[in-house]
């Protein structure tokens, strides 16, 4: 089998490292630099810093070259970028190619989830996405994991599942790709929200508080677009919101951090170099929300201190005097 992973950021080098030992990879990445450096270092220090990477693996800047005779193809790239790079790998991939998509986030104006763009520009090709709580440096180191891939095509996920799984990354399967896609897009958002609250100086009692209303929002959320609900509760739904709430390594919870201080957006991301999906995917969250007519508003509130003028303070304390309400009267709204 021989698998091509088109993304040479932290998650696509990751997965791209790990499977380097059980089939034939190649890495596509834009970066001549970050190639050269996979290929004589054995480091991506762009997006891993100084964490060894396997020595089978090999990085090209040419998408022939890594598409070439691929059985499957993993997608590892930003959700704003998916459609323009694999648009341009469309003619190179046959239509019995298997595609992984790792994306966690959502296509702004078409309010589309990754593997619905997939769709879009390969119709014919079987399709699976990946998604759990997998912080790329702690998996690199082989630290113990969890996630699932999802299909629609029961043999495909069980094919990928033998094909992801190693000593230390343990894959499930699920047939749910809406609910692990969204899951995955959704808890970026929520993540922000924690790091908010913790650059204001909230402790845990707050950062606890707000991520279990924010599951409350995403299962309410799946549940408007026929998601099933047991995915939320799993490792794709509340597995990878606490990775990416509690953890000083997640991208999302770090530029929150930074924006509850009171920096601005622009300063922030000018300092990342890796992409904080919730940024880019919190006014589609609220567009998907409006569209199916769900409630919530922590997610409203971010999106409002990001690009509405609105300070940290200000949300936090809209939040804190919406009306009381009884938990357990309504499970699907927040």
């Amino acid at each position: 089998m021989k698998v091509a992973v088109i993304g040479g950021g932290s998650w696509g080098t990751t997965i791209a490292s790990m499977l380097a030992d059980k089939a034939a990879i190649t890495l596509w990445c834009r970066s001549a630099e970050v190639v050269q450096s996979i290929n004589t270092s054995h480091r991506n220090p762009t997006f891993l810093g100084d964490l060894p990477l396997s020595v089978q693996l090999s990085a090209s800047t040419d998408q022939a070259e890594v598409l070439q005779q691929a059985t499957v193809v993993v997608a590892a790239v930003p959700s704003h970028a998916l459609r323009s790079v694999m648009a341009e790998a469309a003619s190179l991939i046959p239509p019995e190619t298997a595609l992984v998509s790792l994306v966690k986030g959502f296509e702004r104006g078409t309010l589309k989830r990754g593997s619905e763009i997939l769709a879009e520009l390969f119709p014919h090709n079987p399709q699976a996405v990946l998604s759990g709580p997998n912080l790329a440096k702690e998996t690199l180191q082989k630290q113990p994991t969890a996630t699932v891939i999802a299909s629609e095509n029961s043999q495909l996920a069980a094919d990928l599942q033998d094909l992801f799984t190693t000593a230390s990354f343990r894959v499930y399967t699920s047939d749910d790709v809406k609910g692990v896609e969204l899951a995955g897009g959704l808890k970026n958002v929520i993540a922000l929200a924690a790091g908010i609250v913790l650059g204001q100086g909230s402790g845990r009692n707050t950062q606890a508080a707000l991520v279990t209303r924010g599951l409350a929002e995403m299962k309410s959320l799946g549940a408007a677009v026929g998601a099933k609900a047991e995915t939320f509760s799993g490792l794709a739904g509340i597995g990878d919101l606490m990775a990416t709430c509690f953890s000083t390594q997640s991208r999302n919870l770090s530029v929150g951090m930074e924006i509850g201080k009171g920096r601005s957006l622009s300063e922030v991301v000018a300092e990342t170099k890796q992409v904080a999906e919730g940024v880019k995917t919190a006014g589609v969250v609220v567009e998907l929300a409006k569209t199916h007519g769900v409630e919530m508003p922590i997610c409203q509130e971010v999106w409002a201190v990001l690009y509405n003028q609105r300070t940290p303070a200000e949300a936090y304390q809209r939040l804190l005097s919406r009306p009381l309400r009884a938990e357990a009267g309504s499970p699907a709204a927040p």
